[in-house]
């Protein structure tokens, strides 16, 4: 048996310490995903919810999250879009823009609308141009979140073009995470889907209130994956991936135990035209298998008796939301991942499309049905 903290009700069966076979989790939550809107949403939100209790659910759509009203249809269009018996609670996004209405943001916040805000500086990734251009338009807001306990939701790189992509990470820690911390010493922030050593290094020493979230695809990828075998518009993501070391240290990161990392997949689905083109979009969809993925990861630095704090406590723990008490069950046992989900270019090519993953929930469902050979 694997030993788990005393508060879970997992049973992990192994046949050897070195061989789990079986892993029983309480059921995690994904505090990073992308749902899309329309077609895209009802294609997508399946996948998530027959993994996850819970899901933060990122604004940027078009137009983006910006008020209470929309906050709220939003979450109807996506419960309405999810299959009955599944029980799955997304929570809502405030999309910052320069100058938004503190007031707005905090009755959001205090009528359960808003679970958290999200900064996406403008131009960033997608659907990001409506973002902030400078910390100091949004400043009321901020302390009103800081006097709130509202988390503050970052993607964390500078737009600056003179920066090299695979530094924007730690230029924006520098440049702007570093003095919002000062100014904001009791902001709750999450620093989402860090991808570099420094970003680790950095969550690891700052204050209790600060976190951060940690893709699969980021645990799993380095930046050749972009490149073997000519170009691989699938494996492009932004934060983009970075070099085996700094994955390395996002390993050591989330398979560490310390509760400042949690699961926040990033799963952002996109058409096949959209990602196979001359100016393909970012996002790597994971939603399929994320925890299937995430227990990869896990096993390859012998730590999976780590993952169900990883995916299922630190999270909750930070947002200050009770753990989920439900469980779900992963089986060591290959399967192939669809080649596609949908027709034509205007389909969602998942992460390991038509490839191999090592395991597998116990009641598989129609997202991990087996593709043709």
């Amino acid at each position: 048996m694997v030993r788990c903290d005393q508060e879970s009700i997992v049973a992990t069966t192994a046949i050897g310490s070195d061989n789990i076979t079986r892993l029983t989790l309480r059921q995690p939550d994904d505090w990073h995903v992308h749902l899309r809107d329309g077609a895209m949403l009802a294609a997508v939100v399946n996948h998530t919810a027959r993994q996850f209790a819970r899901a933060i659910v990122m604004p940027n759509l078009k137009p983006p999250i910006t008020t209470v009203a929309a906050a709220e249809s939003y979450r109807q269009r996506i419960r309405a879009a999810v299959e009955p018996g599944l029980d799955f609670t997304p929570l809502m996004t405030f999309f910052l823009i320069d100058n938004a209405d503190p007031a707005e943001i905090s009755a959001g916040f205090t009528q359960g609308v808003f679970t958290a805000a999200k900064l996406y500086p403008a131009h960033a990734t997608t659907n990001s141009s409506h973002g902030v251009t400078a910390i100091a338009k949004i400043r009321p807001t901020l302390e009103a979140m800081q006097c709130l306990g509202m988390p503050l939701l970052i993607h964390g790189e500078v737009t600056d073009p003179a920066v090299d992509i695979f530094d924007r990470e730690q230029v924006f820690i520098e440049r702007c995470l570093i003095p919002l911390l000062a100014q904001f010493p009791a902001l709750r922030v999450v620093l989402e889907h860090i991808t570099t050593r420094q970003a680790a290094e950095f969550i690891a020493a700052a204050a209790p209130c600060v976190a951060a979230t940690i893709t699969a695809h980021h645990l799993l990828l380095n930046r050749n994956a972009l490149f073997v075998g000519g170009m691989r518009p699938h494996h492009y993501c932004l934060p983009v991936l970075k070099r085996e070391h700094h994955r390395q240290a996002l390993l050591a990161a989330a398979t560490g135990g310390n509760p400042k990392f949690f699961l926040g997949t990033d799963s952002a689905p996109h058409a096949r035209e959209a990602k196979e083109s001359a100016c393909g979009c970012a996002g790597i969809y994971t939603a399929h298998a994320a925890l299937e993925l995430y227990a990869e990861a896990f096993e390859e630095v012998g730590a999976l008796d780590r993952l169900e704090a990883f995916a299922s406590f630190h999270g909750a723990d930070f947002y200050r939301l009770a753990r989920n008490r439900a469980t779900l069950t992963l089986e060591k046992r290959d399967w192939l991942v669809a080649k596609e989900f949908g027709d034509g270019r205007g389909a969602i090519v998942p992460f390991r499309a038509g490839q191999t993953i090592s395991w597998q929930l116990r009641e598989p469902s129609p997202a991990s049905v087996t593709a043709a050979a």
